[in-house]
């Protein structure tokens, strides 16, 4: 004898609201997704309309020529006529001048501040501000400032070395004396962001390393170099990298204060760029000098990125 199994109305009504509760929730969650993926894809097309297509047209524009309003394809020449030219060698001196002068300075002071502010236990939030403030100054604003610093005739710098009987100087007018100025200006204009990523990195630390080093008798040196720099060394080549890349493109600097000057001592890639595209009127010239700066700082990070990756290896 067959038996038949059936399912009464309430088991039925039960099985029905959990799946219109189940499609309710399903709906809410691909709403909820659809808004976020909504965000992403308005940046990611900011992020493409405003980095790789500028980057992508310049690749094409350098090896183009504009010809009574006409486009050609000139292969490399842009590329030939920017190698030939003096000031792009002497452009790619003083930028490899200033990166490795900025670095040295950049590179330690910032460091060095974090760990005097890290181990000044009572007045750590007013040296926070402190160090920060040249960062919230706007850029051209604290350029004019030190401009008027060293102003040959007036210049706060110039009055300060008068009164103690030093001999004064033409800070920006100098060949001797420019290229240290921008130094000292950039050096000032992005020592506080810096310093405040290293005093993060030393606050994460613990405490029991330098607790050990200090009962095997290590004094304050000893100790930063073998707990305080072993510790940090990913966030030190990490921003050992990226000040490379930012020095390297230095520009504001040396537009407001020297103009390139003196005799070009003071005239780096990304000026020289500024010049060919806007002063001599050859963008496209000006968009080869730009694809060989892309391919040098992008050999430079692949580099970087092999060598860490070596390391974390071995």
């Amino acid at each position: 004898m067959a038996v038949t199994l059936t399912r009464g109305p309430g088991r039925v009504d039960a099985t029905r609201a959990g799946s219109r509760g189940q499609l309710a929730a399903l709906r809410r969650t691909l709403l909820r997704n659809l808004r976020a993926h909504a965000f992403l894809v308005g940046a990611l097309l900011c992020f493409v309309l405003f980095t790789w297509y500028p980057m992508i047209r310049e690749i094409v524009m350098s090896f183009q020529r504009l010809h009574y309003g006409e486009t050609q394809w000139v292969g490399l020449a842009n590329y030939r006529q920017i190698t030939a030219d003096p000031e792009f060698w002497s452009a790619w001196r003083n930028t490899l001048e200033f990166t490795g002068v900025a670095l040295f300075f950049g590179f330690a002071a910032p460091f060095a501040a974090a760990i005097v502010i890290n181990e000044c236990r009572h007045a750590q939030g007013y040296l926070r501000v402190l160090v920060y403030l040249p960062v919230m100054l706007p850029p051209v604003a604290g350029i004019l400032l030190f401009k008027y610093f060293m102003d040959p005739g007036y210049g706060l710098f110039n009055q300060i070395l008068h009164a103690l009987h030093l001999p004064t100087s033409s800070w920006l007018a100098s060949k001797n004396t420019a290229m240290p100025s921008l130094v000292l200006v950039s050096t000032w204009g992005n020592m506080g962001s810096a310093t405040l990523v290293y005093l993060a990195a030393l606050q994460g630390i613990p405490g029991e390393l330098y607790e050990a080093a200090e009962l095997d008798g290590a004094n304050l040196w000893q100790r930063i170099w073998h707990v305080t720099v072993p510790q940090t060394r990913l966030i030190l080549s990490l921003m050992l990298m990226l000040q490379v890349v930012a020095t390297m493109q230095m520009f504001t600097e040396s537009f407001v204060l020297t103009g390139g000057g003196p005799e070009g001592s003071t005239t780096t890639v990304v000026y020289l760029l500024y010049n060919y595209a806007f002063n001599y009127d050859k963008f496209n010239t000006a968009a080869a000098l730009g694809v060989i700066m892309l391919l040098v700082l992008g050999c430079f990070s692949a580099v970087y990125l092999w060598v860490e990756r070596r390391g974390r290896e071995a």
